[in-house]
């Protein structure tokens, strides 16, 4: 399933797999062409599920808007990613067309993964030709809002006269002991769970019924739970902070230091276990045990973080909106952000993570830098500057928001702030990771502090000797320095390594050209036009092997579609002086 589709997940399958609806294309009513987006077509994507049945006349509402075109500007809204608009406009033509299953399998997918889950459990599509992704998805809503008014016990009647089915089996699985809880059926609570199994439900599912083993202050049961949890490699990353919090709990601070340093010293890359390693050092207050409602979100979440790995991030982003139903938290939200953006929801994600609070730096940190690093993704770079820049403010000695920001001031040719971020307590120095001295030696080439680029490089070939972007940097820096056969050694090396790299290739193609092997130089850079066709230096440098064999009409074609691509000013100058007076009649080697 592409990313495109994601709003139509549920919808689909019931407009797809049933006979066609439309006989004939409806008329939209009066006022219906105001709802388009700007940029809206003609509404015949192929993304869009199939046409309702026919309305005629067709409904309008009081502002002369038509049920038709509301439907249609909500499914093109849903197939751009744009859940929230969506989803206002699929819900206005469900008033107006209750009857019309189209409208209402529609609304309840995009309502769903738009996180309005009152709305989507009240039209849940049911009856016969329903497929249980469908039924199933509202049943659990419904399920969820139940627990959420506060009827644990009907709740848990619900599921055990109806388990929820697959797909969504595994996320009632993991609720069920929360329902029975909540309920007050502790002894079905604590029921003893099964050896672990080859996925990850099981292992959730103890460190559920540890949890609830210390609510009853059943410690040295739930102690033994948790031994068997980090007994595997996998429980041991996932668990590490629950386990090192139960100790701190239990007045067993040493202990919980000593476990802490233990997963760091492992290389554990959570963020989170310095700051409970230093609070359990000073005695601080440890974290609170979960309540009934936090550890039955928590099981919701349990579920997306297993969907999630396995690719299905729809599912994981509408378990995390039950969850933040049931639980409020920023967690909550940076992984739900995250679920969105990985299944190309990138603008529903960032107004997600847009919402979590500066109350935990380092959550507030890492969602600013996921806002950053989808602004890229969508091509906006300047924008995506200032959440990079908050994201450093708030956490100045995380290096993955310092690089991302220094990357992205570099690609803006703001190279001197970029040496900034670097020379930041984020890179202690002695301690600059190879990621950080490319970026550094990109900034300090563009600024002509060559013999400085040219030592960051060589620090990232001692650590890393066969690394690609370096080899061919350095390699490119050499061929300016006129030593060209050394910088075309370290280049071929390069694209041995990589050849598939884009950037790679460019740059062999332009030590082609500096040792005069002309005609291969044209094959190699018309490749890395293919692959990058907006760089404009790449056709630059195709333009100039174009002139060297005798095409100069698609030489000055390449250098004119260079200046059309934000050459910069240098670049700029030089690309007009070729179309004015073209080059040498060949260039030498090494000159």
């Amino acid at each position: 399933m592409t990313a495109r589709r994601l709003l139509f997940a549920f919808a689909s399958a019931l407009i797809l797999a049933g006979p066609a609806l439309a006989q004939e294309t409806p008329v939209p009513g009066p006022g219906a062409p105001d709802l388009m987006p700007p940029d809206a077509d003609d509404g015949l994507s192929p993304l869009a599920p199939a046409i309702p049945e026919i309305w005629a006349p067709s409904p309008v509402d009081d502002q002369g808007r038509s049920a038709y075109g509301l439907f249609l500007a909500g499914r093109l809204a849903s197939a751009r990613g744009d859940a929230g608009d969506g989803a206002v406009y699929l819900r206005r033509a469900l008033i107006l067309t209750p009857e019309q299953p189209a409208v209402r399998d529609q609304a309840f997918a995009t309502n769903l993964l738009g996180g309005d889950l009152a709305f989507a459990g009240r039209v849940t599509p049911e009856g016969e030709g329903v497929p249980p992704l469908v039924t199933e998805a509202g049943r659990l809503v419904t399920l969820v809002q139940t627990l959420d008014r506060g009827d644990a016990r009907g709740a848990l009647a619900a599921i055990d006269a109806r388990p929820i089915a697959r797909p969504h089996s595994r996320a009632g699985r993991l609720l069920t002991p929360w329902l029975a809880a909540a309920a007050g059926d502790w002894d079905r609570a604590l029921t003893p769970v099964a050896a672990l199994g080859p996925d990850s439900t099981t292992l959730f599912l103890r460190a559920d019924r540890a949890r609830m083993l210390e609510m009853r202050r059943r410690h040295a049961e739930a102690e033994a739970e948790w031994a068997v949890v980090l007994g595997t490699s996998r429980g041991r990353r996932l668990f590490a902070l629950d386990y090192g919090a139960f100790l701190e709990r239990r007045g067993r601070r040493a202990e919980a230091v000593t476990f802490y340093e233990a997963e760091i010293a492992r290389g554990e890359t959570d963020a989170r276990l310095r700051p409970a390693r230093a609070r359990a050092a000073s005695r601080g207050r440890p974290p609170a045990v979960l309540d009934l409602r936090q550890g039955a979100a928590g099981a919701l979440t349990a579920a997306a973080l297993q969907s999630s790995a396995e690719g299905q991030h729809e599912f994981a982003a509408v378990y995390l909106r039950l969850a933040q139903d049931l639980a409020p938290s920023d967690l909550t939200l940076l992984n739900l952000g995250d679920a969105l953006m990985q299944a190309g929801l990138e603008g529903p994600g960032r107004e997600v993570l847009a919402g979590i609070s500066t109350a935990d730096s380092s959550l507030y940190a890492s969602a600013q830098l996921s806002i950053g690093e989808s602004l890229v993704r969508d091509g906006e770079h300047e924008a995506a500057v200032e959440p990079l820049t908050r994201a450093v403010s708030a956490a100045p000695r995380a290096p993955d928001a310092a690089l991302a920001l220094a990357r992205r001031l570099s690609h803006l040719d703001r190279h001197a702030e970029a040496l900034d971020v670097l020379s930041g307590p984020a890179f202690p120095q002695g301690n600059t990771p190879p990621a950080a001295l490319r970026t550094r030696a990109v900034a300090l080439r563009a600024l002509d502090r060559d013999a400085e680029a040219e030592a960051a490089l060589e620090a990232v070939l001692l650590a890393e000797p066969e690394d690609p972007e370096a080899l061919s940097l350095l390699g490119g820096l050499w061929l300016d320095a006129r030593r060209v056969e050394e910088g075309a050694a370290l280049i071929a090396r390069a694209a041995a390594v990589d050849p598939e790299d884009v950037a790679v290739q460019g740059a062999l193609g332009w030590s082609q050209y500096r040792q005069g092997l002309f005609d291969d130089a044209v094959l190699t850079l018309e490749a890395a036009v293919d692959a990058r066709p907006a760089d404009a230096v790449v056709n630059d440098h195709l333009g100039d092997a174009y002139w060297q064999v005798g095409r100069r009409r698609e030489a000055r074609f390449q250098w004119s579609r260079a200046l059309t691509l934000d050459p910069g000013a240098d670049l700029e100058a030089a690309l007009l002086r070729k179309l004015e007076d073209g080059l040498p009649a060949a260039a030498p080697a090494g000159g």
